[in-house]
């Protein structure tokens, strides 16, 4: 079997080659990049005869090959919820698939309205807000089974915290974490009440890009391939750092109402300490790829996290001015 193509992306008239395999009738009319292509699949928007617009996968290395097939699981059984009604927004699920000559497949969605989200441009109050809120409880509030079955990980409290517990040793180890913030972090994960949670299945890369949006609500959800039945907290963490705080607020208090049987005093507390811990993986994205320009942007981000949160009259780390981390990279070591 030959390697994975490589850092030499697939050429845009290839992936609609592959588009025109994997859904047989489609008649490719023009081809496009997407503003936003990643790094582990090289990405193309196709658009047929009809002005369908369709978008093609093709992993670039084994494991965005496998990652995809687990994703591809999931997004069946995700796909089935949005069309009941279960979860109020769309999801890529793959109409069409074709075989890779070097090993695995490409994989073919319809392309989802809708554009993504700006969570500058949020407004407190029955809108987008309300929607974006009920749109992660939705998720929130599935069977874990759908994970389960999709070969997807699954945690339990206990072990997603020594999970997070790890990071943070991790992280000490490089000695670039200031000694008060190590503190603050130890502490949190040795209360032992902030880390008794139900677990549910969780996105597990929720961002901007992630999120697509039109008239007023949430359209569609991409990139499924981080879901785990893990902490709920994850999943607003970005949300509760990045939005302005009424319009968190007003997320908050739609997600609370669409949650049955929601008993978690501490999900803000996890959601915002999640936040103050995407920098200390951000800093561990750069010593495991000996990046040092990500060391040093790391570095100077928890020295001002630090700072904000000696500061802060409240001692709460996210405000304005607070710092957050490259979302997009923080991920792939979440």
């Amino acid at each position: 079997m030959r390697a994975y193509s490589g850092p030499v992306p697939r050429s845009p008239l290839a992936l609609a080659a592959l588009a025109t395999v994997a859904v047989p009738g489609l008649d490719a009319y023009d081809v496009r990049r997407p503003a936003h292509p990643g790094t582990d699949y090289d990405i193309a928007v196709v658009v047929d005869a009809a002005r369908r617009r369709w978008v093609v996968r093709a992993p670039v290395h084994a494991a965005a090959g496998a990652a995809l097939e687990a994703e591809v699981e999931l997004l069946a059984g995700l796909d089935a919820f949005a069309t009941d009604g279960t979860l109020p927004f769309a999801v890529p699920a793959p109409v069409g698939f074709a075989h890779l000559p070097e090993g695995g497949r490409a994989a073919v969605h319809e392309e989802i309205p809708g554009r993504a989200l700006d969570v500058a441009e949020l407004e407190p109050g029955p809108g987008l807000c309300a929607s974006l809120g009920r749109a992660i409880a939705a998720v929130h509030e599935l069977p874990t089974s759908v994970v389960e079955n999709a070969g997807l990980p699954v945690y339990d409290a206990g072990a997603y915290r020594a999970r997070r517990q790890a990071e943070v040793d991790e992280a000490a180890a490089t000695g670039k974490v200031p000694p008060t913030l190590l503190r603050r972090w130890e502490e949190r994960l040795e209360d032992v009440a902030l880390w008794r949670f139900v677990p549910t299945v969780v996105h597990g890369d929720l961002t901007n890009e992630r999120v697509l949006v039109g008239d007023g609500t949430v359209s569609g959800i991409l990139h499924w391939g981080d879901a785990s039945v893990a902490d709920p907290a994850d999943d607003l963490s970005w949300l509760l750092v990045a939005a302005p705080p009424d319009a968190a607020d007003s997320i908050m208090e739609a997600y609370q109402l669409r949650r049955t049987e929601l008993i978690d005093p501490h999900l803000t507390d996890r959601a915002l300490l999640a936040g103050e811990l995407a920098l200390a993986r951000w800093l561990l994205y750069g010593v495991r790829s000996g990046n040092e320009d990500v060391v040093a942007d790391a570095v100077a981000m928890l020295e001002d996290l630090d700072e904000h949160t000696r500061t802060s009259p409240s001692g709460v780390a996210w405000g304005s001015d607070a710092p957050t981390a490259p979302v997009a990279a923080v991920s792939s070591y979440a």
